[in-house]
């Protein structure tokens, strides 16, 4: 592989992660208006309707096999990490999600070593996790010294990183079958929303439109679908493709910093030096797990 490509594929998860590291602000503007399974399923039909038209040929699998991984992509990355990410919210603080989601690299690193070839452990993946780790840590306290711990809740969201390190493992699996970054995203989507069907049914799902006449509501969720769902879907299953699972993965380390950044910038949240050590940490261990060993 040429330093040209996998310098493409490191600014395609870095765009990726700055997406996804201010949707927190879009989610809780239209938590105002939306339910979290509202905003859910309206930001991936507004996705994969974007990619049905980009993608309108429909990948044709070589067999049931094939199809599988695509259903199984659609139902850990899709529907069960979000529902899980959004209900374990309602138990815990954000913070305490943002810390243990964030660990999502390494469960990535242990199934890629046994289930993907080229994918191996390293010490310095270990060592730069620990780093990056206390790093979140101390953002997730912020300054304020106590992490309040909900058992519910941060179980549930110790289930996210999980379910998408298996997700990120399918990707990488679904990217060596080489079929179009944008229509395999599509094909995965459409599972995600297939399988999301079953919680409408059973939540109290309202699909009154008028809430789309406000205007800022809308472009939340137009970002929400068309910047965090559709395009970056695409970038970062193009960017597994390119680095692997493992390096990919690791720039979720990064998701914390963004979202401090975010909030000081854009919702005037006051910066700490507890956070900024804990930024510089971050960044610091995401660097040090990228390096291999020699």
């Amino acid at each position: 592989m040429s330093g040209h490509q996998r310098t493409n594929g490191h600014l395609l998860a870095f765009i990726t992660i700055l997406i996804w590291g201010t949707t927190f602000i879009s989610t809780k503007i239209l938590l105002t208006d939306f339910g979290p399974i509202d905003i859910l399923f309206y930001r991936f039909i507004l996705g994969y309707a974007v990619l049905a038209v980009i993608a309108w040929r429909p990948i044709r699998t070589a067999s049931f096999r094939e199809e599988l991984l695509f259903m199984a992509a659609g139902l850990c990355g899709v529907t069960i990490y979000f529902l899980v990410e959004n209900i374990a919210l309602i138990y815990t603080t954000a913070s305490n999600a943002g810390v243990i989601v964030s660990v999502a690299p390494f469960f990535t690193a242990v199934f890629a070593h046994f289930l993907l070839q080229g994918e191996a452990l390293h010490s310095r993946f270990i060592t730069g996790f620990a780093i990056a780790l206390t790093g979140i840590v101390l953002i997730g306290l912020n300054g304020s010294l106590v992490l309040d711990l909900n058992p519910a809740g941060d179980l549930l969201a110790f289930i996210a990183p999980v379910v998408w390190a298996l997700y990120s493992v399918l990707m990488r699996k679904i990217s060596g079958l080489h079929h179009s970054s944008v229509a395999a995203t599509r094909r995965v989507f459409f599972y995600g929303l297939l399988f999301m069907l079953p919680v409408l049914f059973l939540s109290d799902f309202r699909p009154g439109l008028h809430r789309f006449a406000d205007v800022p509501s809308l472009l939340n969720l137009l970002y929400l679908g068309l910047g965090a769902s559709a395009l970056c879907f695409v970038t970062w299953n193009r960017a597994v493709g390119i680095l692997g699972a493992v390096t990919t993965s690791l720039y979720i380390y990064i998701v914390p910093v963004i979202t401090v950044a975010a909030s000081a910038l854009l919702l005037g949240e006051k910066l700490t030096w507890l956070t900024i050590l804990g930024t510089l940490l971050t960044l610091f261990g995401s660097f040090i797990s990228e390096r291999k060993t020699p």
